[in-house]
């Protein structure tokens, strides 16, 4: 027997502005669907996932969900003004027995569940609503860029979370290499309408192209077909106006069809200058390293960056990567060590914040109110690479219409800004390109003239990205900071990187903090006097015997390397590198087993 389906919206139309997003539109979701929806950059995508969660109401169709099924959202810019911490909010709605399942979310996707509101970074806000919505185990989940300030550490223990669940859901994301994971079909928005391929996301570009030229070679037979019939109309009707008034009503129907069909969006005409050449060393850095308080961000550290060079920077959030790349710049100067920059350094920095953009000024504002661009004596103009251009032909060529232009910022969706910061950057020539998380939000046509654009760009690229295939397709060089002060240089992207790893070697651990979890404000008196742990408390002491086991079992393995009698004269790196190891899981050990006697003496009052 045929089970239900999950959702099903039945002949959907919705405008917005006056502006028909959709329009007929019918389509469902199945019980274990994992669906990628992928469409241009303002083409509906979160306004079609906010109809399928109920959210906005469309003029005419319907929703239909079947009778307890639980359907869950994660917004990009979740309220969280209700509650007082991150928890709070990701806990809503939950019983006691399953706030649990909170705690284990927080650990993987790195926030913490104690963090007031008022003091949470945007990120943390995301992070929570995703926590939140895993929390709540709904049978279809809508997820609109769950991996939107995810280091690469907990995009991977996202990837595995949904790879393994039961639920449906639909997927919005930029990032091809999780789409590529985790979809078995895909959704595309097209010009309104919706199109459905089951198969996953590693097979619509070659989709797509086979749709378009099809849809080519149709409009191609359609336009010779006018062309012949007219040709007729003009040399043949007269001898047979009568009999033939309906072939030329026919003409005039296929005419009609022709100038009815939607005609695709073409890509950005996005362009780089690097303008004139820099130098050919463009950064020499020695020695440098960084310290915030107590904190360790780089041990000294030595890299040169020659032009031409694209350099990315990977690690977890808090590692210290865009620290890094403020003292490569000379925007923040190193405690210790030496950075020289090159000549003729013409530097254009692209902020994961935006904060260049003010969202309370139109679209035309932000480009010709800035001084950069401004054009003396012509409110309507903007310096486009040493040329004059009008504001609204300038913002056509980044795919915004002559309506948005006066629209103010702050309207627009997350690719549309990263698409305007795109257009400040790229009107003024640059040799050295700061791309602080470029990808986030950006469509994958976007991404993929971007990065044609990097790889013909004369200057050099300084990239901080969590998105792996981005990086695969951009680096030439790629450092690893781990989080601990260490940065480590590898040629290539991030698959390159991975596989340079020494594989005798095991990860990098993180060293347990010896400061015991403060337990949670609200947390049950009786459960607290019972034990004298909080929830977060009891769980790591019940890990840390494993993470001991573990630590020792490292341990043994790396003594036993560096008993080699002739590993230091005949492979000094590996030697360097595993004492080092050696000593970093000591003390990891050592702060384990510290933590692990101070929780149980707590815990046995």
């Amino acid at each position: 027997m045929a089970r239900a389906p999950l959702l099903q919206l039945t002949d959907i139309s919705l405008t917005f502005g006056g502006n028909p997003v959709f329009d007929g539109l019918s389509m469902t979701v199945q019980q274990g669907d994992r669906l990628a929806l992928v469409g241009r950059n303002g083409s509906g995508k979160s306004t079609l996932m906010k109809v399928m969660a109920g959210l906005v109401e469309p003029d005419s169709g319907e929703v239909i969900t079947p009778a307890g099924t639980k359907v869950g959202y994660m917004e990009q810019d979740p309220d969280l003004s209700a509650y007082a911490t991150l928890g709070d909010f990701a806990r809503a709605g939950l019983d006691d027995a399953e706030g649990y399942r909170v705690e284990m979310a927080a650990e993987g996707l790195k926030f913490d569940p104690d963090r007031a509101v008022a003091t949470a970074s945007g990120g943390e806000r995301r992070r929570a609503a995703l926590a939140r919505l895993l929390a709540e185990a709904p049978e279809l989940m809508l997820l609109d860029e769950p991996t939107n300030h995810l280091d690469i550490e907990a995009i991977g223990w996202l990837e595995e979370q949904l790879s393994t669940t039961r639920a449906g859901f639909v997927l919005i994301s930029h990032d091809r290499a999780f789409l590529r994971a985790l979809t078995r079909a895909t959704l595309w928005i097209d010009r309104g309408e919706v199109r459905r391929q089951d198969r996953g996301f590693e097979h619509f570009e070659d989709w797509r192209e086979t749709l378009w030229a099809a849809e080519d070679e149709a409009r191609h037979k359609l336009d010779r077909k006018i062309k012949a019939e007219a040709r007729w109309a003009v040399e043949g009707i007269s001898a047979r106006r009568k009999r033939n008034q309906g072939r030329v009503r026919a003409l005039a129907a296929l005419r009609e069809e022709r100038a009815g069909q939607i005609r695709r969006q073409g890509t950005a005409a996005m362009e780089l200058d690097a303008g004139q050449q820099s130098g050919k060393r463009v950064i020499d850095a020695k020695g440098i390293s960084k310290t915030f308080g107590e904190r360790t961000i780089l041990r000294p550290f030595d890299l040169r960056v020659l032009r031409g060079d694209r350099v990315a920077f990977v690690g977890p959030n808090g590692a210290g990567k865009t620290t890094l790349i403020k003292m490569l710049t000379g925007e923040l100067p190193p405690d210790s060590g030496e950075i020289k920059l090159g000549t003729n350094l013409e530097i254009a920095i692209f902020d994961q914040a935006r904060s260049a953009i003010d969202e309370t000024v139109s679209l035309w504002d932000a480009l010709a109110g800035d001084p950069e661009m401004r054009v003396s004596g012509r409110a309507d103009q903007v310096m486009v690479r040493g040329n004059p251009r009008h504001v609204v032909a300038y913002l056509k060529d980044f795919l915004f219409d002559e309506a948005q232009a006066r629209a103010p910022v702050g309207s627009l969706s997350g690719g549309e800004k990263a698409r305007l910061l795109l257009a400040r950057i790229m009107a003024r020539p640059s040799n050295l390109l700061v791309l602080d998380e470029p990808t986030n939000d950006l469509d994958v046509e976007t991404l993929d003239l971007l990065q044609d654009l990097l790889g013909e760009y004369d200057g050099t690229v300084l990239l901080v990205s969590h998105d792996r295939d981005f990086i695969d397709r951009v680096a030439t060089t790629t450092v690893a900071m781990e989080g601990d002060g260490r940065a480590t240089i590898y040629p290539g992207g991030w698959s390159d990187y991975r596989a340079q790893r020494p594989q005798d070697l095991p990860e990098p651990v993180e060293v347990p903090s010896r400061a015991p979890a403060q337990p949670r404000p609200d947390a049950a008196p009786a459960a607290t006097a019972r034990s004298g742990l909080s929830f977060t408390e009891k769980k790591r002491l019940e890990s840390l015997p494993g993470i001991m086991e573990r630590l020792e079992a490292e341990i043994g393995k790396l003594t036993e390397f560096l008993a080699q009698p002739d590993l230091f004269q005949t492979a000094p790196a590996k030697f360097a590198k595993a004492s080092e190891g050696l000593s970093e899981r000591q003390t990891a050990l050592a702060a384990a087993e510290e933590e692990w006697l101070d929780l149980a003496d707590r815990d046995q009052g």
